[in-house]
């Protein structure tokens, strides 16, 4: 028997679950499809947190993005009564003329946002454990923070059944098709039909998006806890986030959360993954050791032991920009991909944006620079 509904969504992580929440509350029959349970491990949507900023070096032109962003998580939390965004303020260090730091005044500049800039000394009279040294300088966002990542998924997904639409987990895709006015997705456990289809998979965009030849590449990222020394630098005490441009890559973190410890991570780098399904998801001491350097010259106090970890995974593209589109050869099917890393704050409007594109072809949202066509698609 086939079960048939208005509009389908592979992938239930962030923007797929976003996408669902948008389309439920417009009244859509929506079916969210994934073969993991909801808010898992085993993707890209995990770990505790993730930065939340506006001032954004990759590129001015997100700028509006996470304004929008902003206010969609703002308006969620107020409609399901959670807490999802912690503001802690964000302090961004580099050389001047760095990526980073040349990048977030170019966005503040081009969109007016507040930013304070710092030198070496500055920071570490203001915020209690840096080392920085001159030349270095830092720039800090103050409405910036983090979003608790695992209840940001539960709760889109929550809200989404809550609106009416139909969740089925544990349930793996196997292959797709559409015509001009049907789509059909079979799984390994029956087979739907709907006008439409939203794809939103993830790491395994490459896999259920095969004929488009997208130019992604996967990479392992692992995640860890360390213990720091001293009280310092929990929210309470003043601490931020921050993200350090340094010789040796870009490495990030949070305030102390709870009993685990601090959460830092590289963002540079990383294994190519081969298969998302059997991800290395072992710790590598090599890795420990590349991120407890970092602390020991940037964060002393933190390079404690290494208390916890966890792997997930980016899905990048040559630029490191998203992928947000409709499928060129079927009109009803839209999809994001390529997060690259720094995306999931994100989450709310590009939901919001694939299925304005599934159900209208077209969206207000400022989306064309991460158009596919960039790639020659």
């Amino acid at each position: 028997m086939t079960n048939t509904y208005e509009t389908i969504v592979i992938g239930t992580g962030a923007v797929g679950s976003a996408a669902l929440a948008v389309l439920a509350r417009r009244g859509v029959r929506v079916l969210g499809l994934d073969r993991f349970p909801p808010a898992h491990d085993r993707g890209s949507s995990h770990g505790q947190t993730r930065i939340i900023r506006q001032a954004y070096f990759e590129h001015p032109d997100y700028v509006p993005l996470t304004q929008r962003a902003f206010a969609a998580w703002h308006e969620l939390e107020q409609r399901r009564g959670v807490s999802l965004y912690q503001q802690s303020g964000l302090l961004q260090v580099g050389p001047p003329q760095g990526e980073v730091v040349a990048g977030v005044l170019a966005s503040a500049r081009l969109h007016g946002l507040e930013v304070d800039q710092f030198d070496a000394a500055t920071i570490r009279q203001k915020f209690s454990g840096f080392v920085v040294n001159d030349p270095w300088v830092g720039v800090f966002e103050r409405r910036a923070g983090f979003l608790r990542v695992e209840s940001c998924v539960q709760t889109m997904l929550d809200a989404a059944v809550a609106d009416g639409a139909t969740l089925q987990t544990g349930e793996s895709v196997v292959a797709w098709q559409a015509t001009d006015k049907r789509v059909t997705v079979q799984t390994d456990r029956g087979e739907y039909q709907a006008a439409r289809l939203i794809i939103a998979a993830g790491a395994w965009a490459s896999q259920v998006l095969a004929d488009l030849k997208l130019p992604l590449t996967v990479r392992r990222k692992p995640q860890l806890w360390f213990a720091p020394r001293g009280d310092q630098f929990t929210v309470e005490r003043g601490m931020p986030c921050y993200l350090f441009d340094t010789p040796a890559g870009i490495f990030y973190g949070f305030p102390q959360l709870g009993p685990e410890g601090m959460k830092v991570a590289e963002h540079t780098g990383g294994a190519i993954v081969a298969d998302p399904l059997t991800v290395d998801r072992s710790l590598h001491v090599e890795e420990v050791e590349r991120v407890r350097d970092f602390l020991r010259e940037h964060l002393p106090a933190a390079a404690g032991d290494c208390t916890r970890q966890a792997v997930c995974m980016y899905t990048l593209t040559p630029d490191a920009h998203f992928v947000i589109d409709r499928h060129p050869g079927h009109a009803n099917v839209s999809f994001a991909a390529g997060l690259s890393g720094h995306g999931f704050k994100f989450a709310p409007v590009l939901g919001e944006a694939v299925a304005d594109l599934a159900l209208e072809g077209k969206t207000e949202l400022p989306i064309g620079f991460l158009s596919m066509s960039r790639f020659g698609r």
